[in-house]
């Protein structure tokens, strides 16, 4: 593992979703780390202090929203960059997801080749 491997974080509580991005993720040279739940990700982004965190909107107890909130209200997680990676093509929510300073939002379908262009302009260029 060289030194330079960028860290991602999944939220999200699809186990079979969240195994078929990772091995993906990781064949593309990205250490990944995961969370079932809001609260679980919120104490591994604390704890892992990841490079960039995808974050579903529609989880129990925690959705995605509050997940962004507390992340960019919490002074060692302010800055990690946060993609909304949602099922759901409402609107509003895209307009919600910028207010909280979400650094992107994607939909879930989206081709992985294109998801894995956005992510390394968020974790390389920025």
């Amino acid at each position: 593992m060289s030194g330079d491997q960028k860290k991602i974080l999944i939220i999200d509580d699809e186990p079979t979703l969240v195994l078929m991005i990772t091995k993906r993720l990781e064949s593309s040279g990205f250490q990944v780390i995961s969370a079932g739940s809001g609260a679980e990700g919120l104490n591994k982004a604390r704890e892992e202090k990841p490079d960039l965190i995808l974050l579903d909107v529609m989880m129990p107890e925690m959705d995605g929203f509050e997940v962004l909130k507390t992340l960019r209200q919490t002074p060692e997680t302010s800055e990690i960059s946060v993609v909304i990676f949602t099922a759901g093509a409402n609107p509003k929510w895209q307009e919600k997801a910028v207010t909280l300073k979400a650094d992107d939002f994607v939909n879930k379908m989206m081709p992985f080749e294109d998801l894995l262009q956005k992510l390394r302009m968020l974790l390389y260029e920025s």
